[in-house]
């Protein structure tokens, strides 16, 4: 499917939406990313700040569609916002407080959320490729988004629900994609991580227990050094997955039910 570099972006949203995520990120493909909509600003940090202080009388801000690329919003306060179709490419975000926030269908390509706060957000659908997570509190947080190559170091995901949405597949199958995407050290204990795309992630030393890995594609990633105490592996895919050193292997349950575990390399 060919897309103009003049197509409407609410057009654009429509198709993302009424896709698989799989779909959509073949759409993206063919997206001029070069264009004002993905590029440009259309209020200041200052316009902004402004807006967010109506926070404070407890009134969620709309910012639903808004052009915010490469704004500095470090450390603002977007507690419970709308930010649903926002364009947040290569934004600057640290320390920015988005509990709460609807982020659903969003650009936040190449974005910069490190250690900002993220508890219970919604991220359903959203183009996240590359963004930085390093030290961001997703905890309980819903995320179907495109995290390609994000870099999630230290990331607290505890609780987090990033599995495919199985009543919803008239839309296809979303879930959260973390292929090549860095976790060292992150903590994912209890998270909901069933049918995610994991591929060639980096988890070493990652917190997986408790974790639902069932069915998730994991060929590839790396969990030397991983906890896995409590982790479900049933039918996920483990071919040439780096399983070594593992804390807690005794107690993960149904290790031997994984896909490609003779594949997988173990010591």
């Amino acid at each position: 499917m060919q897309i103009p570099r003049s197509f409407p972006a609410v057009v654009l949203f429509a198709l993302l939406i009424g896709s698989s995520l799989a779909a959509a990120q073949s759409m993206m493909d063919q997206v001029d990313l070069s264009t004002p909509t993905f590029t440009s600003a259309e209020m200041t940090r200052d316009d902004v700040a402004a807006l967010l202080t109506r926070v404070a009388s407890g009134v969620p801000i709309d910012l639903a569609g808004k052009r915010l690329n490469g704004l500095d919003l470090s450390g603002l306060n977007f507690y419970r916002a709308n930010l649903r179709g926002a364009y947040l490419n290569n934004a600057d975000l640290r320390g920015a407080n988005l509990e709460g926030a609807i982020l659903d269908q969003a650009w936040a390509l190449r974005a910069n959320f490190s250690q900002a706060r993220l508890i219970g957000a919604s991220l359903v659908s959203a183009q996240m490729r590359d963004a930085n997570f390093v030290g961001a509190n997703l905890s309980g947080a819903r995320v179907t988004a495109d995290m390609t190559g994000a870099r999630l170091n230290g990331a607290n995901l505890t609780g987090a629900d990033l599995s495919a949405d199985m009543k919803n597949q008239s839309m296809g199958l979303m879930r959260a994609v973390l292929s090549s995407a860095d976790l060292t050290g992150a903590d994912l204990s209890d998270a909901r991580l069933s049918r995610v795309k994991m591929e060639f992630a980096k988890l070493r030393g990652a917190n997986l227990s408790g974790a639902d890995l069932m069915m998730a594609e994991l060929a590839g990633a790396d969990l030397t050094g991983a906890n896995v105490a409590g982790a479900i592996f049933d039918r996920a895919d483990v071919a040439s997955t780096k399983l070594i050193d593992l804390i807690g292997v005794d107690q993960a349950v149904d290790l031997e039910k994984a896909r490609n575990l003779d594949r997988a390399l173990l010591r």
